[in-house]
């Protein structure tokens, strides 16, 4: 398994992120994590944040909010690049009950709390399904 990316204290910030908190969002950006904060934009439904990752290269997290979206392409080149632990979190994002038991067994709860705070957010807004192909 690849590592997390982040410290524990990076992904709570970027949960808070996901549900719109901009003072976190700031944070992130001031406190030298724009990506994280671009991520939780882009999950949100930003192009300007998708684009963002693109250009400076967070290749990983553009496809792990594709992979979200359920772009196959976007799920296989996360496999291709041994990233692991995203295609975990993209799958229980979307609620696949084999991942969300893996965040159980090894017992990362917080992560299964960002991943359902996400599916919610996903499954209760209309987005834009027009950006960009991974």
């Amino acid at each position: 398994m690849d590592s997390l990316y982040y410290s524990a204290r990076i992904w709570l910030a970027f949960g808070e992120a996901i549900n719109g908190n901009e003072a976190i969002s700031d944070w992130l950006l001031k406190n030298g994590y724009p990506e994280v904060a671009a991520l939780a934009h882009a999950i949100r439904g930003s192009q300007e944040a998708t684009d963002w990752l693109f250009t400076n290269k967070f290749f990983h997290l553009a496809a792990l909010d594709a992979a979200i979206d359920e772009n196959m392409q976007a799920y296989q080149w996360l496999q291709r690049n041994n990233h692991s632990f995203l295609i975990v979190f993209a799958d229980a994002c979307r609620g696949k009950n084999a991942a969300l038991q893996w965040f159980m067994d090894h017992k990362m709860e917080a992560f299964l709390v960002i991943a359902k705070r996400i599916k919610a957010l996903r499954d209760n807004t209309t987005f834009d399904y027009h950006k960009k192909n991974f």
